[in-house]
């Protein structure tokens, strides 16, 4: 069985040869040596910028796209590397981080930050059913899935702490 931490260099020129490994690495955030969710999840706010000027039903729409083309990408890098959830694929952080990022599209910045940090909590704890989740499905649904989950419940918590801040959640 292949390593889930760590690229050998052959696993790292087979991701950077295919436009899926290309995707599935979050356009290179995956690289990252150490904590490659947190690096992803911080990447995936670049693109947020922009997409929150769309639309929620655009932004839903994008973010619906999104999942299955990372769906299909880690299906492809996790047979190009020989594991089903490797660290290296991260666009599952993207998709969770904006979605936790839903109640933000009109907030100021620390309610952007409260959200990147509830996001990588909800991740990384993994409460019932995101860790069950990540332990039963896999291929891509199995890494794209648990992170939805892990984005439901850090936008549901951000807009809880929104309302105990008395900041509007503004979704149109």
């Amino acid at each position: 069985m292949a390593d889930r931490k760590t690229l050998t260099p052959a696993q790292r020129r087979a991701l950077l040869a295919s436009p899926a490994g290309w995707i599935a690495c979050g356009f290179g955030s995956g690289f990252a040596p150490k904590a490659q969710g947190t690096f992803g999840s911080a990447a995936a706010i670049l693109p947020w910028l922009l997409l929150r000027a769309l639309p929620l039903p655009a932004y839903l729409l994008v973010v619906l796209a999104v999942f299955a083309l990372g769906v299909w990408a880690c299906n492809v890098a996790g047979r190009l590397l020989g594991v089903d959830d490797h660290r290296s694929l991260v666009i599952d952080e993207f998709v969770g981080q904006w979605i936790a990022l839903l109640p933000a599209l009109f907030a100021p910045w620390w309610i952007v930050l409260a959200g990147f940090v509830l996001f990588r909590l909800f991740d990384v704890w993994k409460p019932w059913p995101i860790g069950w989740l990540d332990r039963r499905l896999k291929s891509g649904m199995g890494v794209m899935v648990d992170d939805v989950v892990a984005g439901v419940f850090a936008a549901l918590a951000l807009a809880v702490l929104m309302h105990a801040c008395g900041v509007a959640l503004a979704i149109p």
